[in-house]
């Protein structure tokens, strides 16, 4: 069970470190899909490498085979296999800081859901902090005004992943954290396997076999610290943490990449950090709000 009140620093650590994997995982892809490899061939790789590589580790034993019979387990596996090819598909074309800064439909999602169906309770300031987020958001797809496909892609990312994070902390206390690892893992292979044995397969180098390998233990690991981290807090505090994935991914950018956003992606990714370290700031108020009352 998740403590009440959780190291606030502690639990933003681990889920830094946690985006920080995914984004560098992310950055992987984007050079893959940058070289002419179809991004359903880096997703399945990336799904089935690691599975292959992690299961002798996981611990899965035969009697949690029936675990993968509860809908809410394939759910997430299909949540997280749709959420990884869509923003595979969209770094195709896309700078990484833009695709990020509309993949942050997220934590947008997670929190709706999160209070639709997981009873959390909702706060009015996290909610207004949220809404602003979404406008950030619009302002980086730029929809009816230039948006592109690509975008397209990294907004569906964002919506599979909310419901991928939502779905995460309604089993995270059911399953081990492990368990929960291998299973998105060797669910979305199978998703994806009929899917990238259509596909072409490029030449095998050394340079290629490393993106291929960062590409899926980057996502891997970083996946796993969420569960970790979800197991610690509501999934309405772990969706504004996730906000400084745009840190990395935008250090990231232009340090690879040599992608700058423009105007109206600058202003929009300026308005998601705020939006994310301003739900942290009420969250810190919240929480010292109630263990006054305790103490008192």
């Amino acid at each position: 069970m998740a403590p009440s009140h959780p190291n606030l620093a502690q639990l933003a650590a681990l889920v830094f470190a946690a985006v920080s994997c995914v984004v560098l995982g992310d950055t992987a892809g984007k050079l893959l899909t940058g070289q002419g490899i179809d991004p359903v061939l880096v997703a399945w790789t990336r799904f089935g490498l690691a599975a292959l590589v992690l299961l002798p580790f996981s611990g899965l034993s035969r009697a949690e085979l029936p675990n993968f019979r509860d809908w809410r387990v394939l759910l997430r596996g299909g949540l997280i296999a749709g959420g990884i090819l869509s923003i595979l598909t969209a770094l195709r074309t896309e700078p990484i800081a833009n695709v990020f800064g509309a993949f942050f439909v997220g934590p947008v999602v997670s929190y709706v859901l999160a209070i639709l169906f997981l009873g959390e309770t909702p706060s009015r300031g996290r909610s207004l902090l949220l809404a602003l987020g979404f406008a950030g958001v619009m302002l980086v797809v730029k929809p009816g005004f230039g948006m592109t496909p690509g975008m397209g892609f990294a907004l569906a990312a964002g919506t599979f992943y909310g419901a991928f994070l939502a779905t995460t902390r309604a089993v995270a206390g059911a399953y081990r954290p492990r368990f929960l690892l291998i299973s998105q893992l060797l669910i979305g292979t199978v998703i994806l396997t009929p899917l990238g044995l259509g596909v072409t397969w490029p030449a095998p180098t050394l340079p290629l076999a490393g993106l291929v390998l960062l590409s899926a233990f980057g996502s891997a690991l970083g996946n796993y610290l969420l569960v970790l981290a979800n197991k610690r807090a509501e999934a309405s505090l772990i969706a504004p943490l996730v906000y400084s994935q745009l840190l990395s991914a935008t250090v990231v950018g232009v340090l690879v990449f040599g992608d700058w956003p423009d105007a109206y992606a600058l202003a929009g990714l300026v308005l998601i950090a705020v939006s994310g370290f301003g739900s942290l700031l009420a969250h810190r108020r919240t929480v010292a709000c109630a263990m006054g009352r305790e103490a008192g």
